[in-house]
This record gives C-alpha cells, sequence and structure tokens, in this order.
C-alpha cells in the first residue's frame, strides 16, 4: 500500500498539536457536546462496549482518531469497520446511522473546536493565518477518515459559523441527562485526573448552558494552565502521547507509527 501522501507530516500543526497530552485533558470539552446530541449519546448507550462508561468508550476511541492524523498508510477502513453496525433510533424517535457524513462530521467538529482551545489556553494565541492553516489540516485530517466531506466548511472562518448553528441544535436529552455527572466530574482515563473546576471552565458556553454549569474558577484553570505548561516543558516523553513521539521523533527516520497510542 503506498504510503500517504497529502499534506499531513512533520513541520505540520496539526502534528505539533494534536498528539499533545494536553489536548486529552481538554476533551470533557468536545465529549459533553457529543452527548448533548441525541444520536451521539444515544449510540454510545446502545452500541458502546462500555455503554455505562463515557470515558471508558472514549480511552478506546481517542487513540484511534488520534493515531490516523500521524498514519503513514490509509487506515480508513477501521473507521468504516468500527461504525458500519451503529445505528438505531434517537430519544426524539429519530433514525440515526455513525457513518452519516453529517452526524459523523459534527462528531469531528466537536474535536477541532477542542483542538484549538486546548492550544489557545494551554500553549498560545495562534495568528489567523495559523488559524486557518490549522484548520486546512484537520481537514485533511478528517478525508483519512473516508467519510463524505460534503458537510465540512471550507475555512476557518466558515467552520465558525457552522459549529455556532451546530451547538444551538443541542439539548439535554434522556442520554445526555444520563451522562451528566461522568461529564462534569470524569471517572476515568486520563480527564479523571482534571480537577473539576478546570473541567467545567474548559467547556463550551452551550454546554454550560445546558448542564446548568454557573459561576467560573479562572484561578484554578490558571493555575493547572501553569502547571501543564511546566510538565510539558520536562520533554517530548511529557508532552505528547506515545503515536505523536513517536512521528515526530523517530529513532529510525524512515519508520514511523500507525494508529495507536495512549
Amino acid at each position: 500500500m503506498p504510503p500517504l501522501d497529502d499534506g499531513l507530516g512533520p513541520g505540520t500543526l496539526l502534528w505539533e498539536f494534536l498528539g499533545d497530552r494536553r489536548f486529552l485533558l481538554t476533551l470533557p470539552r468536545a465529549v459533553s457536546l457529543q452527548m448533548l446530541h441525541p444520536a451521539i449519546s444515544g449510540a454510545i448507550r446502545e452500541h458502546s462496549t462500555t455503554p455505562k462508561r463515557v470515558w471508558e468508550h472514549e480511552r478506546h476511541t481517542i487513540p484511534m482518531l488520534t493515531g490516523i492524523a500521524y498514519a503513514d498508510r490509509d487506515l480508513s477502513t477501521l473507521i468504516r469497520y468500527g461504525h458500519e453496525r451503529v445505528k438505531g433510533t434517537d430519544d426524539r424517535g429519530r433514525r440515526y446511522h455513525a457513518l452519516n457524513p453529517e452526524l459523523f462530521h459534527v462528531q469531528h467538529a466537536t474535536y477541532v473546536d477542542t483542538l484549538f482551545t486546548m492550544v489557545e489556553t494551554f500553549i498560545r494565541p495562534l495568528t489567523p493565518a495559523e488559524r486557518e492553516r490549522l484548520y486546512e489540516e484537520c481537514s485533511i485530517w478528517y478525508r483519512r477518515y473516508g467519510i463524505s466531506a460534503r458537510a465540512m466548511p471550507d475555512t476557518w472562518v466558515e467552520f465558525q459559523d457552522y459549529f455556532a448553528d451546530a451547538c444551538a441544535t443541542l439539548r439535554l436529552g434522556r442520554d445526555g441527562e444520563f451522562f451528566r455527572e461522568q461529564l462534569l466530574r470524569p471517572d476515568a482515563w486520563v480527564v479523571r485526573w482534571v480537577p473539576t473546576g478546570v473541567v467545567r471552565e474548559l467547556m463550551h458556553p452551550r454546554a454550560r448552558e445546558l448542564f446548568g454549569v454557573e459561576g467560573s474558577d479562572r484561578a484554578a484553570l490558571a493555575a493547572y494552565v501553569r502547571w501543564r505548561r511546566v510538565v510539558a516543558a520536562r520533554g517530548p516523553e511529557h508532552r505528547y502521547v506515545d503515536v505523536a513521539r513517536r512521528a515526530l521523533f523517530p529513532r529510525n527516520p524512515d519508520s514511523r507509527t500507525t494508529a495507536s497510542s495512549r
């Protein structure tokens, strides 16, 4: 199978940021939005191997999605294989299929929003040109899934309008309510170590509104950001998940990893 040649690789912003461990720590932002989408939260409860534990589900899902961005070969069959049987009816009585391009993309969009939030919270502000560049690279990442990109906006500016509209349609339904406590106080995987005040401070405003999160804890977030910067500065093994570290700092320049991380 020929190697991928789509523009992702060393020197790209996506490779620099996506495998940063701080992206994992910011994931409650993405997942809380996902659980407010009836089809996504319904699919987790009906089809996940850990239907009552949303963070155990993410523990298995995120490494695959991240690994695809760093892969040196086409791994889109993993996406189709893992999602083709995920279908059903949400709590509004509407049918869904996980491979529907609109549904698949809105879930991806929550990760894009979270990635940008992580970078500008924990690392540094991005210039307008860097935002467009990073978004373009996120779009390449999405195309690697092998799902139709018909729902994907062309630019970062267009994405912001798209995402605002998508968030406006979210609501707290039966399945979202089921996961509420796990979202506000993660109980598994790496996110269980993120302070509660930080989790809530990093949540998207729409999720804060629908889950009834009031007040703020900016001091806790500022302290956490400072601490995570110190940790990341200790070296690549502290900053990056395994799949990113092996891709960015290969012992053998001719070898790269494919799709595992932790």
